[in-house]
């Protein structure tokens, strides 16, 4: 059985690192939209069952994509937009934080709605994306076997 999971962990490793070096900017940056609303769903299964540690680990990853997407912002380029995601991105930060403390299922299903709608808007605005190279390194830094 644990030799299954960890060729399923590999064989899903060698995917996302497939998909990251052939994504352009923009579709890093809706991979990391699609890993922050997979951490989101995982840890509302675990407060179902008051699995405390790991509703903790997958709301800490989700902080830490949340961070990533900070990071991924182009303040240059995406101006008054940027900052206002900077902004929303912060509440999110604030929020994630608020739910892994009073596991509060409704502030983790605002959560989940903010970010579906964020995700959905940038598949309009894929310009405010920093260039492919500095985004790899910021999927990398959140997504590494390390961070979780």
């Amino acid at each position: 059985m644990l030799a299954q999971r960890r060729s399923a962990a590999l064989y899903g490793e060698m995917l996302v690192e497939t998909g990251v070096s052939d994504a352009d900017p923009s579709q890093l940056v809706l991979m990391l939209f699609d890993g922050l609303l997979d951490s989101l769903s995982v840890a509302a299964g675990h407060m179902e069952r008051n699995a405390i540690a790991e509703k903790s680990a997958q709301l800490g990853r989700a902080g830490r994509i949340v961070l990533g997407l900070l990071n991924a912002l182009d303040f240059e380029k995406g101006g008054e937009i940027a900052r206002n995601l900077a902004e929303l991105y912060g509440y999110l930060t604030k929020r994630i934080l608020h739910v892994n403390l009073h596991n509060d299922r409704e502030a983790l299903k605002e959560i989940h709605g903010l970010v579906e709608q964020i995700r959905d808007a940038w598949r309009q605005v894929p310009s405010l994306a920093k260039p492919a190279g500095q985004i790899r390194q910021v999927f990398t830094n959140v997504f590494s076997p390390k961070a979780a």
